[in-house]
Order: C-alpha cells, then structure tokens, then sequence
C-alpha cells in the first residue's frame, strides 16, 4: 500500500529530515513511525526465541544511532529467506571536538571536526545549529542519554570578503579556517557580569574529575543551551556528542516542484524510504499470512567514515542478527496446516545449518543516494549512463565490485519493480529503473553492500535515488523519486518470497 500521493510522500520525508539533524535523531524518528505501524521494539541481550514469532514485527537499536527492524511472516521455518534493505543514518558533518573552547580576535570560537568527506567548502556562510547526543547525570546518580536539537543558528563560518584575497579558486585550511565563531567576547563578558572570559571556577571543594569538565572544555554559554534543551543542569552534563548542522530547513523547490532542496539526502532519503517500503508491506492485517520469509531494514551508522565500528555496517551486527532470526521456530500453525506449503518436519534443515542456509537464499538491497546527471558537468558522466531526477532509482554497476551489483539482481530488481503498486496521482503501474556507472578515467565511490555481500554471502544490489550536490551542506533531490522508491521497496518485500525461486543461479 504506497503513500497517497507523490506529494504527501514527499512532505513526510521534508519531516522526517528536518527532525533528523543527527543519526541518533534519524534512529529516533525511524522509531516513532515502526511504533505507530505496530513494531514493537526488542533488545539484543534479550532471548529471542521465545520473544520473535511468525507474524511478529520488531525493531531494535544500536548505540542509538542504528537500527534494524523485521517482520517474520507466518510460514517462516528456519532456513527460509531473509529479504533485506540496507542504508546509512549518518551524513558528512563537522564536530565538536572533546575541547572547543577557543577564542581569537575577540571573537568565540568552536573547535570542531571533520567528519566523513563532505564539500567542506559548502559550510561556509551557513546559518549552523548543534545537534547531538548528551550524557546527563540523574539525581539517583546514573547517567542516561538525551537528545538535544537546538534549531537556532548560533554559529557560523565566515568567509575572507573577495577584497583581501581574489584567488581564482577558493581554498582553505580545514583546521585554521574551517572555523566557525559563535559570538563575542565582549558580549559574553557583559553577559557573565564582567568576569573574565577564561576564568576558571574554584574546584577546591568538589569531588575529582579525571578530566576537566564540560563547562571548561567547552564555552559556558554553550554547555548551557545544550543543558536547557536536554533538561539538566549545566554541571549534570557529563560529556557529549554535538554536530553542526544547517538550520535551513528542506523544502520542496523549482518551478512544479519537482526538486527536494535538503541537507542529509545522502542518506537519509534512503532511510526514510526503506522504512516507509517495510511499513507499507505490512500495512493489511494478512500482509504476513502467506509469507515464508523474514522482511528486514538495517540503516547503519558510520557509513561515511567506513563503517568499521560496533555499529556500522562493517561490524558483527548483521550477521549475528540474521543467525539468531534463522533458526528462529515455525509456528504451530503453519505446522499443523494442510496446504501444498504445508510444514513437514521431514524438510527441516539442520539448525546447525540454518544460518547458512538462510543466507544462501536470501537478497540484500544497499540503498544508498546515487548520481543526477549535473547539466553544468555532463562530461564527468559516463555518455550513455546519466540519471535523471524523478526517472526512478538508480541501480549502480562497477566492474572492479566498488557495487555489488550482478545480472541476476538485476533481473529480480526488474521484476519488483513491474510488479509495484499502480501511483495514486497518475494511476500508471511499475517503478521505472535507471543504471549507472562511472567513466574508466574516473573514480568511483562505495556503499555499505560490497562488504555487507562479503561477510554475509547473500546476493547483493546497489541502488539509489539520483541526487545533486553529494555531500554538500545543502543537496538536491527529486520530489517524484521519494514515492518511486517506497513503491520499489515495498514491492520487494511483498514479492520476493515469489520471485526468488524463479531465478534460478548456482
């Protein structure tokens, strides 16, 4: 069941994004909408065995900033299929970095950090925020994580005005000149009553802090706008983690319409669509009756700094998790049913053997932002291999497996996509594809499927919406392509059970 129109998909998305500022806010607004869809969340040091039955639907979450969530259908027997979707929370950002506090010239300034590979150079003259996840200590003396998402601009990094340096391309240094200033001196002074702005409070008489801290690792004015916005005290916040972001929110753009004006398309675009396809799969209370496979999202943080972390998609995460759903009981049920799909016990696969089994069988989706032909660049791009917005998700080919793309995804891919819901708006039927690939003289960039097909041993295929301006502050999307892509991936869960036996490859 697909969105009501192109335009209502498109608007929810502009929401989900503008609440998003940070992984741990996207893993939060992922979780409020698989809640209202009746996802019911798990943990991983729990049992599952007993807790995850066939027609259940479940989320969990990793340090906050990823999450994967899965409905059983209620034919599943171990070593069925799992039909997956991957994507990435996190986007290219700058930092706060662990001591901040810095001043020049008169002005306050904030030390910060690169993170990922971002178009640095697109940050400059931003009307920046902070975003990010806080430590707090309670009154019980245990320490919880808060979000804090302070969507004012209160920082920003100026450039040298054209007068004192007229160079013909504009270069920086990203640890003197990517720089942002928060405010005056003169003014925080007059604010703190004329005390000095590097005066250290006396910590005679408090309790030993291994470091120093918040509050003199960090402006005061600033430790204080993340306390007021998470709820605490200044000198309960034990230690955070804060990035800039543009406060400039996503709009829809261009003359019809038709363009998404956003930072984070790349790739929370392809977040918001694997959950919206999972959560329109399973929409119609029989959606699971029939179904023998598991449907399962994994958006994974850490995507753009290689995804080697507890976390990210290079970690122990998805392979533990597809072990523990493959061996994973049928329900009685289906046991006891009379059809042709009926359970016979004499069929069970070994469960020593489920998880590779499972895998064998089951198909990977790596949902990640692809290229738009740039009409201002058309010869970066491959003659006969340049996307278009609103023409449909891209599937991206690399013969040196930088994607993990192959024919036979690729003939599965098309057959999801003729079998997608019919749009609302135009009442046409199908999801077109586009494909992609780079020129030989240029390089090429990855994705979380390569490493996810290599651990896992499961068919892979990578896909994207086509987007402008990658990892730039601001990007540019198509408004038609959010809708194409929760078509496509709903139709994915709904019909792979189906088609994965049709597409026979040894």
């Amino acid at each position: 069941m697909a969105p009501v129109s192109i335009k209502t998909a498109a608007n929810d998305f502009l929401s989900f994004v503008n609440a998003s500022p940070t992984p741990f806010h996207a893993v939060r607004s992922v979780k409020e909408r698989l809640t209202t869809a009746g996802f019911k969340e798990i943990k991983e040091r729990a049992s599952w065995s007993s807790m995850c039955v066939p027609g259940g639907k479940y989320f969990l979450t990793r340090n906050g900033s990823t999450v994967v969530a899965f409905a059983i259908g209620k034919k599943w027997r171990p070593g069925n299929p799992v039909s997956m979707i991957g994507a990435h929370t996190d986007s290219p950002c700058l930092r706060i970095k662990p001591v901040s506090k810095k001043q020049g010239e008169g002005f306050l300034q904030v030390g910060v950090e690169t993170y990922g590979g971002g178009l640095w150079h697109t940050w400059f003259d931003r009307d920046l925020g902070i975003a990010g996840r806080v430590m707090v200590r309670g009154s019980d003396g245990n320490i919880t994580q808060k979000l804090v998402h302070i969507d004012k601009p209160i920082l920003r990094i100026p450039t040298l005005a054209i007068h004192l340096d007229r160079q013909e391309t504009f270069s920086f240094n990203k640890e003197t000149q990517l720089f942002p200033i928060a405010g005056l001196v003169s003014a925080e002074l007059k604010r703190k009553g004329g005390a000095k702005s590097e005066e250290v409070a006396d910590d005679t008489n408090k309790d030993f802090s291994a470091l120093k801290i918040t509050t003199q690792r960090h402006h005061e004015h600033i430790v204080e706008l993340i306390a007021a916005d998470a709820g605490a005290d200044p000198d309960d916040i034990v230690d955070f983690e804060v990035v800039l972001y543009d406060t400039q929110k996503a709009c829809l753009g261009g003359l019809m319409d038709e363009f998404i004006f956003s930072a984070r398309l790349d790739n929370l675009n392809q977040t918001y669509c694997a959950t919206m396809g999972l959560i329109d799969s399973v929409r119609s209370k029989s959606a699971l009756d029939s179904e023998s496979s598991i449907r399962l999202i994994a958006c994974f943080d850490h995507e753009e700094i290689g995804s080697t972390t507890a976390q990210g998609a290079d970690s122990s995460m998805l392979p533990a998790i597809i072990r523990r759903l493959s061996v994973l009981p049928a329900s009685a049920s289906s046991e006891g049913s009379d059809s042709e799909d009926s359970y016979d016990k004499t069929n069970d696969p070994d469960l020593a053997t489920a998880y590779e089994q499972t895998l064998s069988c089951s198909f990977l989706v790596s949902a990640d932002m692809a290229h738009s032909v740039n009409p201002n660049y058309a010869s970066k791009y491959e003659a006969d291999h340049k996307p278009e917005m609103n023409k449909g998700p891209v599937i991206k080919i690399n013969a040196n497996a930088r994607y993990a793309t192959n024919s036979p995804g690729i003939v599965l891919l098309q057959e999801v996509a003729r079998k997608a819901p019919k749009k609302i708006d135009t009442d046409e039927a199908g999801v077109p594809l586009q494909l992609f690939v780079v020129r030989n003289d240029s390089s090429c960039g990855s994705t979380i499927g390569p490493m996810l097909s290599a651990a896992l041993g499961a068919r892979t295929l990578d896909l994207g919406n086509p987007q402008l301006s990658m990892h730039s502050c601001r990007e540019t999307g198509g408004t038609d392509d959010v809708h194409h892509a929760i078509r496509l991936f709903s139709s994915f869960f709904e019909n792979y059970s189906s088609l994965e036996k049709t597409i026979l490859v040894d």
